[in-house]
């Protein structure tokens, strides 16, 4: 990878066992929707899912607010680094394999069953987050990156849930901004495409992390 910068980011690295959680709830959700009649065995993961968010809550932070900025409070929440892979942390967020260099990025990505909207199709929605996703994580990589100011998806073809798509997206920056284009393909057919422009930002204005309590 050609970075000119050093890698962009901002918050803590999420623990190995929130990955494994991600990957199990959203695993677990998607045969969840597909089952014909009430399960006694889903009842009891409810109950003891239930269960175990009580206890963790009870050693968890008091605050749900992130530990951000001047004012943050030892009792707040841990703030994890957003900059890329979010996916690979929060079952909420897609996840995706990706290629950087020299502003430009390429990889695939796979909607399994939980981001259904029409029937076999993923919800457009969640197709916005992915591009706002893999574009930011193309301006982290890079070394600079900034807030997202307008982002516009054309939706070409119905996106197919649990298939193998592929992505592609380049990154211009000015002064003051940084536009994007890409597209998500399945084999040779466009299925949609994405422009989106952020502001440049500046490390020096990021607010202080707090760090992980020991």
């Amino acid at each position: 990878m050609s970075v000119a910068e050093e890698r962009w980011t901002f918050g803590e690295q999420p623990l190995d066992q929130t990955r494994e959680l991600a990957i199990v709830l959203r695993d677990l959700m998607g045969v969840a929707v597909g089952l014909e009649a009430e399960s006694a065995d889903l009842a009891t993961a409810i109950a003891e899912l239930r269960a175990l968010q009580a206890r963790l809550g009870a050693s968890g932070p008091a605050d749900a607010r992130p530990r951000v900025g001047a004012d943050a409070t030892a009792d707040r929440r841990v703030y994890l680094d957003h900059s890329r892979d979010i996916g690979e942390y929060n079952a909420a967020f897609p996840r995706y394999t990706i290629t950087v260099a020299d502003d430009r990025a390429e990889g695939t990505v796979e909607f399994p069953v939980v981001y259904e909207g029409p029937p076999g199709v993923v919800h457009g929605g969640f197709l916005a987050v992915f591009f706002d996703c893999i574009l930011q994580h193309l301006s982290c990589d890079m070394g600079r990156a900034g807030k997202t100011r307008s982002l516009c998806v054309r939706y070409r073809r119905p996106t197919p849930i649990l298939t193998e798509l592929q992505f592609s997206a380049t990154r211009t920056v000015t002064d003051e901004a940084i536009d994007f284009v890409a597209e998500l393909r399945d084999g040779d057919t466009v299925l949609c495409t994405a422009e989106m422009s952020a502001v440049l930002g500046n490390r020096a204005n990021l607010p202080a992390v707090s760090p992980r309590r020991r």
